[in-house]
């Protein structure tokens, strides 16, 4: 059982920098009041925030923070469970998470959320909406019970009856089971590649008993063959060499060609030019008797003078010019013909460069069929090797046969297992052996509040309402005074089932607003009543600003606001 002793806080909402402190296992029943907005609610907040770090209200964990001092908010709760001493210590400016366990501080080198995750597991064994669906009862943040999604709704079932080892086991036996599978591939890879590795072992065995020395023999007729090829390639080459040569010779006989008829070229451009200078002479003597420049006559006899030598000239540099063209058509011929040995030399080349490939290739064919052979020859002489070989494969693949066969049984035995801790197993049966004390514990609440109808609660926790007045009736069919009942009837319950599970048993129960909204006057005596007489072992806090209900409760505790801070009364 959790029994919850004190808490204190400071800079906490509207509380200043002195502590406010408050004994949760001093009395039986304690009735906190105070105007609104007077901070009675804190202890709420301060609650919630110092066990699962979230203040039971909807504000941000900003606004936890005195807005006047800004710094040193601080919650401490100290709990026992059966011998030990517990103390949880939560801070804002600056950050403080301390778990405290019969006086000394915790290891802190986990972080913040594995902390936190260890407290809710090992410690309180609840988490925020289980612990608030058995401690604390609220009007106007607090999410009921029948309110709560159905997976919510499990969750707290299982927390309530320290079921949720089951989950856990659940998702380790899952863990499992994923890295078992994931073991059977590696496996199942493994005797796919023995069973290739024994396969082609054993065929190489065979092919090396039966044509190993067939193939030697192929080889060495093939390298024969080859040798030949290459050789008739070789006489090939020399022929065409010897053609080359020949070629190359007579090719220097008619070298030269070229540079000669650019010599020819340019004599026969100069002939032409002179040619033509002195025909233009001759023709200017002819057509003129009188100089057109200075107008004086051309004496006859120079003129004639001038015509005949440029005429006899003429004679001379045509002849010259016609031996130069014959020359130049010889000098033509001769470059041609080298032109046309050239192309003869580079055919002649290309098909020994062509032979000399395909003997290169003949010789690299050989090389590979000799180390072919090489090996065939070496591998012949150690089959003993090949023999142990493959008997090492055939071991390798009838242990990894076994360890696949070991390994599929296991999981086998996991995904029993799985199938047992899964929701529809073990814990099934667990909560279904406890619904029949739910539901009776439920409707006994229900009548000491006058409220005459038989609520029950299925396995998947939907309920079922059956009344003389209402038909076909659910929890969202009531009023919102009816359904304070049921929340309140479900709430005790809880603590009851809580009893019989000592881990998630506590002695606090803390109820916020209860009467000031939905119920009744009749409602409020009936409720007064339970939580006096019914409620076991319990220091029950009950919050509220009406009046005139002091002599109802064992101790009171007022809450004021001086000078803007919240402050319990002297």
């Amino acid at each position: 059982m959790i029994v919850f002793q004190n808490i204190r806080w400071k800079n906490f909402l509207s509380t200043g920098n002195q502590y406010t402190e408050i004994n949760l296992d001093q009395d039986s029943t304690t009735l906190i009041v105070g105007t609104n907005g007077s901070g009675k609610s804190t202890v709420l907040d301060a609650l919630t925030f110092s066990l699962f770090n979230k203040p039971f209200r909807k504000i941000s964990k900003s606004q936890l923070i005195n807005t006047v001092n800004e710094k040193d908010c601080r919650v401490e709760v100290e709990f026992c469970i059966a011998e030990t001493q517990w103390k949880v210590v939560r801070a804002i400016k600056p950050n403080l998470f301390e778990i405290h366990r019969n006086g000394i501080c915790m290891d802190q080198f986990a972080s913040v959320n594995d902390q936190q995750k260890w407290l809710e597991q090992n410690v309180i064994k609840m988490n925020y909406k289980s612990f608030t669906q058995i401690v604390i009862l609220g009007s106007s943040n607090f999410v009921p019970f029948m309110q709560l999604s159905a997976t919510n709704r499990r969750e707290v079932i299982e927390d309530l009856l320290d079921i949720k080892i089951f989950s856990s086991m659940n998702n380790l036996i899952k863990e499992k089971i994923r890295g078992l599978r994931e073991d059977v591939r590696t496996l199942s890879l493994k005797k796919e590649s023995l069973n290739d590795k024994v396969k082609m072992q054993t065929e190489f065995m065979d092919e090396l008993e039966q044509q190993g020395k067939g193939r030697i023999e192929d080889n060495n007729n093939k390298i024969t063959t080859l040798f030949s090829e290459s050789d008739e390639y070789a006489k090939i080459n020399s022929e065409l060499e010897n053609n080359v040569h020949d070629l190359t010779k007579e090719q220097e006989k008619v070298a030269g060609a070229t540079g000669k008829l650019r010599k020819m070229g340019t004599i026969k451009g100069t002939l032409a030019n002179k040619v033509a200078t002195i025909t233009k002479k001759t023709k200017f003597f002819e057509e003129n008797t009188v100089c057109p420049t200075c107008k004086q006559d051309i004496e006859e006899e120079f003129r004639l003078n001038n015509i005949g030598d440029a005429q006899d000239k003429i004679k001379e540099l045509q002849s010259g010019y016609e031996e130069l063209e014959e020359a130049i058509k010889k000098e033509e011929e001769r470059e041609h013909h080298f032109t046309k040995l050239s192309k003869e030399i580079t055919s002649l080349t290309h098909g020994i460069s062509k032979n000399n490939t395909r003997i290169s290739g003949c010789q690299r064919q050989i090389r590979d069929l000799e180390s072919e052979i090489q090996r065939l020859t070496s591998q012949l002489a150690n089959r003993n090797t090949e023999h142990e070989k493959l008997a090492s494969f055939k071991e390798n693949l009838e242990d990894t046969y076994n360890k696949l066969s070991s390994q599929k049984e296991i999981i086998s035995y996991h995904d029993f297992s799985y199938s047992l801790l899964k929701d529809g197993g073990v814990k099934s049966k667990i909560i279904k052996k406890y619904l029949p004390l739910i539901n009776q514990q439920v409707n006994r609440y229900l009548q000491m509040m006058d409220f005459y109808i038989n609520f029950t609660l299925d396995e998947e926790f939907n309920e079922t309402v059956q009344s003389p007045i209402h038909d076909n009736f659910s929890y969202a069919s009531f009023s919102e005074g009816e359904k304070m009942r049921i929340d309140l009837a479900l709430l005790f319950t809880w603590r009851e089932v809580a009893r019989y599970k000592n881990s998630v048993n506590t002695n606090l129960l803390i109820m916020d607003e209860v009467f000031d909204s939905s119920l009744d006057g009749y409602g409020t005596e009936e409720f007064l009543k339970i939580i006096r007489f019914v409620v076991k072992d319990a220091n029950v806090f009950v919050i509220s600003h009406k009046t005139g209900m002091d002599d109802r409760f064992d101790s009171v505790l007022r809450y004021e606001k001086v000078k803007g801070f919240s402050r319990l009364a002297p």
